[in-house]
């Protein structure tokens, strides 16, 4: 992990933040010695937020086909 300066962390901000997104991390160091770390967010998706995918058919379709399984009598 690079460290860099808080004037060096001021001057190249995009840059050093472009940098902790592919290292995972970067450390700036105050003149006092205070340090922090800066890392990229972890992104909270749903694993069930999927793309959609085209069958083709239109939502009348699907809400027939629906209808149909719901009134089949079952023996």
């Amino acid at each position: 992990m690079r460290e860099y300066s808080f004037r060096e962390a001021r001057q190249h901000f995009a840059a050093i933040l472009e940098e902790a997104k592919r290292e995972g991390s970067v450390c700036i160091k105050k003149r006092d010695g205070e340090a922090f770390f800066i890392k990229p967010a972890i992104s909270k998706k749903s694993p069930l937020d999927i793309e959609g995918v085209n069958l083709g058919i239109s939502s009348s379709e699907i809400v027939d086909v629906i209808r149909e399984g719901r009134e089949r009598k079952y023996s």
